[in-house]
Order: structure tokens, then C-alpha cells, then sequence
């Protein structure tokens, strides 16, 4: 099942507004980040906002409805290069995505020092 266009381009419009609004862009932030990556076939740069958790140097990022996105596959196998916005800066590390035996995928990022 693949999403509407127009659809996913509203709801990350709304979602980036709140994540830059002065009222609720802390609180937002603490659990929405950017993800910018540059597509392994086309070499085009894109960003997407996506939940994730954070420990350590080391950002998990909980893939919902995987099989209507595909933004995570740019990083099977090996993973490849991905920046974040976290804490008000850019960070770069290097993202792997793995989909579990329930078809769950995780995109584990690994911060660059």
C-alpha cells in the first residue's frame, strides 16, 4: 500500500511546522528529527521527518507502515550515509535498515564522532 503524494507531503508539512513552531518545537524535537540522505539510484538529495530515539551515539528510527515507504531501503545491507537534525545542528553518521522476522523495520544510525 503505497500513500498518496499529496497526502504524505501534507501530513510532513504539519509536522515540520510543529516541530519549528516556538510554542511546541522543544517538546517536538525530543522526538521528531529530519533525516536528509541522497537516493542510491537517482543521487537526489531528499528529507523526510521521522520519529526516533536516541542513546548514547546511537539514533534508532521505528519505521511505521514500512511496506508504504520508501525513503528506509536506501539503507539495506550495508546502510550508507544520512544527516540529522538533532539538538539545533546537523549530524552525520551512517544508517543501516534491518526488517525483523514480523516485518518490522528499524533504521539504526550511528553517529559520527
Amino acid at each position: 500500500m503505497r500513500l498518496p503524494k499529496r497526502t504524505v507531503d501534507r501530513v510532513n508539512a504539519c509536522v515540520l511546522a510543529l516541530r519549528s513552531s516556538p510554542r511546541w518545537g522543544r517538546l517536538v524535537s525530543r522526538h521528531i528529527t529530519v533525516v536528509t540522505y541522497a537516493g542510491r539510484r537517482s543521487g537526489r538529495t531528499f528529507s523526510t521527518p521521522v520519529a526516533y530515539r536516541r542513546a548514547a551515539g546511537i539514533v534508532k528510527i521505528g519505521v511505521q507502515l514500512p511496506d508504504a515507504k520508501t525513503w528506509w531501503r536506501n539503507f539495506l545491507g550495508d546502510g550508507g550515509p544520512i544527516s540529522l537534525q538533532l539538538d539545533g545542528i546537523d549530524r552525520a553518521g551512517h544508517a543501516v535498515a534491518r526488517r525483523d522476522e514480523k516485518g518490522r523495520v528499524t533504521v539504526t544510525v550511528r553517529l559520527d564522532d
